[in-house]
């Protein structure tokens, strides 16, 4: 074994082998590099255009406690950012399948994407690709960024600006499945006791026709006015004045007790009626839920693959796997050769005595 073969991978023999096998090398860098363009090129890959939408979460999804509730308070208005509650939910909605059929559907994707429904596993390869070219990613200042990546440019813009309008119409939908059941429940409460009052009112008008306005000050009246005409021996006074204290003693009871059953209907339909109101907001409005901080717009250049960083690596690679190879092969190639010639001398030697 000569002084190469012992040798390390030392900064000196590594240039001594750098020099000495140059041409070799020079050629198979350019060769790679060459190889890495032509691959890299739309002749073998699609390229692909990037778009994104950057969103901030609103603080507050109801509307109705917000700009209505008087008794509702909250640290934040509908004016403000969300924080990271509101972003990690803006994140599971926009990753739901709500959005993702929608999307689907609306841009023809499983054509688009050059998917043949009748091969195998046709939706699970659609949502793959789904997966790999559309993102969402929360940003260092709790927004969250769309990405899209097509082929298209105007289709990828087209498709994160839909996403962006399909937050909020999703948001709202969700929302009112749950707002419309609740106001109709508030709706049968605020209906059944306006129908109740109703009642109450009808047989107060009643027993008003009857002479009874109020049970109190009437018997206090009328008690006072008695003993005047007693006083006067008015006989047919004190007829007439003791016919209304019976139908009073007869009536006055149920006076009473639907007066307060109707003060009491009073204060419960106050509240009522402003669940009502709030109620019949959120069923029937609707708000944006988010902020758009950029738009997504067409992309000038494309984004995927990137000819140049290929061709970087590949020659760094195509470098590194050589100057290994003929490191080995310039440390052991002489070696191996040397003790296949000293074999052959030893077997000639043998056949010569």
């Amino acid at each position: 074994m000569n002084e190469t073969q012992n040798d390390t991978f030392n900064a000196k023999y590594l240039c001594r082998l750098l020099v000495r096998y140059r041409k070799s090398i020079l050629i198979v860098l350019i060769t790679s590099s060459l190889l890495a363009f032509l691959f890299s090129s739309s002749l073998f890959i699609t390229p692909l255009y990037k778009s994104f939408v950057i969103l901030y979460p609103t603080s507050s999804n109801s509307i109705s406690k917000v700009l209505i509730s008087t008794t509702f308070q909250a640290d934040k208005d509908i004016l403000e950012f969300g924080e990271t509650e509101q972003t990690e939910q803006m994140l599971q909605i926009l990753n739901s399948d709500r959005i993702r059929n929608l999307i689907i559907d609306r841009h023809h994707l499983m054509e688009h994407y050059g998917i043949n429904p009748a091969q195998k596993y046709p939706k699970t390869k659609l949502n793959k690709l789904y997966d790999k070219r559309i993102k969402f990613r929360k940003t260092e200042f709790n927004a969250v960024k769309i990405t899209v990546l097509d082929s298209n440019p105007e289709i990828a813009a087209r498709i994160a600006n839909d996403i962006s309008d399909l937050y909020d119409s999703t948001m709202n939908a969700m929302q009112k499945e749950v707002a419309v059941k609740a106001f109709q429940l508030v709706e049968v409460e605020y209906n059944s006791l306006c129908d109740e009052m109703a009642a109450l009112e009808d047989s107060l008008n009643v027993l008003r026709s009857l002479g009874v306005f109020d049970y109190e000050s009437q018997v206090e009246m009328l008690s006072q006015q008695l003993a005047v005409e007693l006083g006067r021996s008015n006989n047919q006074g004190v007829k007439n004045i003791q016919n209304q204290l019976d139908i009073l003693a007869k009536y006055g009871g149920a006076y009473y007790a639907i007066s307060e059953k109707l003060d009491h209907d009073r204060l419960q339909l106050s509240l009522v009626k402003t669940k009502y109101e709030e109620a019949k907001v959120d069923a029937t409005q609707e708000i944006p839920h988010k902020f758009i901080v950029n738009t997504a717009t067409p992309a000038e250049q494309k984004d995927f693959p990137k000819p140049l960083l290929i061709v970087f690596l590949t020659v760094f690679a195509t470098f590194i796997l050589m100057v290994m190879l003929l490191g080995l092969f310039d440390r052991y190639g002489n070696f191996f050769r040397e003790e296949a010639n000293g074999g052959q001398k030893n077997q000639k030697k043998a056949e010569n005595r």
